[in-house]
């Protein structure tokens, strides 16, 4: 309610019911245990009315004056109701944006709100918004001392300072719950933008991870165009399928079963360009080499292991920062995980080298076919 300004009616009867009732409670109480703190019609009327529209003020108005008219006071209604159609009226003519920036310290720059709008010469929404409730409270007072408490509920006071007091308290009654809630919709709107953020890293480290593996694939296509034309037709239609499969996917986790196609998909064109010279094995859940994953205390560990040449202890960690493919999966994992996750190389000269992911669990749910 509070985050989007166009509103069903729906969600614009919720609002007036949720500020409504409690305001009704409060007349309620002001009458039955003589509590005249708890009265905040006005304050109710006009703060709904200025969030979300006149009818939404003007039932809030409506509400409380109810159990006023009950107990009498028969100017209630038409006041509390004109609050609300006050505060909706001030919030069709006023920019949405001013409204929130309305604060309980709108006192502190007063003299700056007046220099400003004397100086453009133009409306400044900021002084509006101070001089409603004030208008408001001030008629209030001259309705209450025209008809008397018994026919219209005011705080009296012969002390026009105390009168000061009663007016300061229903601006800061509008202004603070507008405060407040303007910081949850800036707190709402950074986490909506880091969630954009997010994204559009992973789509960033997705771009340079997929040219990177399509242009290897193709310099692979390329040199056996002409020296073995049917391994190169055999090549191409392994990567448009891989190719296919790599775009129908539009999210950022996939099961294990589909990640390990991709790989079959992947090692089909490693092995159809090198032929007999390159053997692929792979055991899964349990498996010692080559490929291997497992369960431990909730994460999920996926090994990728060779027994090719290996890296020298002063050089391993030289895929992980100048490289293109594992440094950018290390980033992926980092922004999705941030640090739950575990990227480790290991190797040893003339035995091979292993690559180990360690990240959180995620469990899939099977789709139920008939």
């Amino acid at each position: 309610m509070l985050i989007f300004e166009r509103r069903g009616w729906t969600d614009r009867l919720v609002f007036a019911l949720a500020i409504g009732l409690p305001v009704t409670a409060g007349v309620a109480a002001r009458l039955l245990l003589n509590y005249n703190a708890a009265d905040l019609t006005l304050e109710g009327a006009f703060l709904v009315g200025l969030i979300a529209g006149p009818y939404a003020g003007a039932t809030v108005g409506l509400l409380a004056g109810v159990p006023a008219l009950i107990a009498g006071e028969f100017i209630a209604i038409p006041f509390a109701v004109g609050c609300g159609f006050a505060g909706g009226g001030l919030r069709e003519a006023c920019p949405k944006e001013d409204i929130w920036r309305f604060t309980p310290f709108v006192f502190v720059d007063l003299h700056t709100h007046l220099w400003r709008m004397f100086r453009r010469q133009e409306p400044h929404w900021q002084l509006a918004l101070l001089v409603a409730p004030v208008a408001l409270e001030l008629l209030r007072q001259a309705l209450g001392a025209r008809f008397g408490q018994h026919r219209f509920f005011y705080l009296d006071s012969a002390s026009p300072w105390m009168t000061a007091l009663v007016v300061i308290a229903t601006v800061l009654a509008v202004a603070t719950p507008i405060k407040i809630w303007n910081t949850a919709r800036i707190e709402h709107r950074l986490q909506e933008q880091e969630k954009l953020l997010l994204a559009a890293k992973i789509e960033a480290l997705k771009s340079q991870i997929n040219p990177h593996f399509l242009f290897n694939t193709l310099t692979s296509i390329s040199s056996l165009i002409r020296s073995q034309p049917d391994t190169a037709r055999t090549l191409i239609i392994k990567l448009s399928a891989l190719l296919r499969r790599l775009m129908r996917s539009h999210q950022h986790f996939v099961t294990l079963r589909e990640e390990l196609e991709s790989i079959d998909e992947y090692l089909d064109i490693e092995v159809a360009r090198f032929g007999p010279k390159l053997q692929v094995r792979k055991e899964i859940d349990p498996g010692t080499i080559v490929i291997r994953s497992r369960r431990r205390d909730g994460r999920a560990i996926i090994e990728v292991a060779d027994d090719g040449m290996g890296f020298l202890l002063e050089r391993l960690d030289a895929p992980m920062s100048s490289g293109i493919g594992l440094a950018n999966v290390r980033e992926r994992l980092r922004v999705i995980y941030g640090a739950t996750y575990q990227l480790t190389l290991t190797s040893q000269p003339g035995k091979g080298t292993t690559a180990r992911i360690e990240v959180p669990e995620l469990l899939a749910v099977e789709p139920i076919t008939a």
